[in-house]
């Protein structure tokens, strides 16, 4: 068994993706307030948005995780969905910028653990 925060959890792979979701809704965050200061097209309201879904997708499945829900696989599929649009987007808005292409590779691993996660409580 795995500790998190004083919490037992069923397995490397769960506690990984915990970790992901939390690095995840950290540096969406950090990127929101880039963007903010940024202007132009980094603020596209629909860009902001899914930073937003983000952040709080990555924060619902972290939790979602850590108390064990057997809801956990399908807010990781949401988040999953989400994390992948999201680092697109970034790249979409400004591949060239070390912040966005940070958030990207970040989502992206976000969202491959969570698609295991996934699948495994779908099983």
């Amino acid at each position: 068994m795995i500790q998190h925060k004083g919490t037992q959890h069923e397995s490397a792979e769960m506690e990984q993706c915990i970790q992901n979701c939390e690095e995840c809704h950290h540096i969406c965050s950090e990127t929101l307030n880039h963007c903010l200061h940024m202007g132009g097209k980094h603020v596209e309201p629909n860009h902001i948005r899914l930073l937003q879904d983000c952040i709080q997708i990555c924060h619902t499945s972290a939790d979602f995780m850590l108390r064990e829900s057997s809801f956990h696989g399908l807010t990781c599929g949401v988040c999953a969905m989400v994390c992948e649009r999201c680092a697109e987007d970034c790249l979409r808005i400004d591949e060239n910028d070390p912040q966005m292409r940070a958030c990207a590779e970040v989502c992206r691993r976000c969202a491959h653990t969570c698609r295991q996660m996934a699948a495994t409580t779908a099983a």
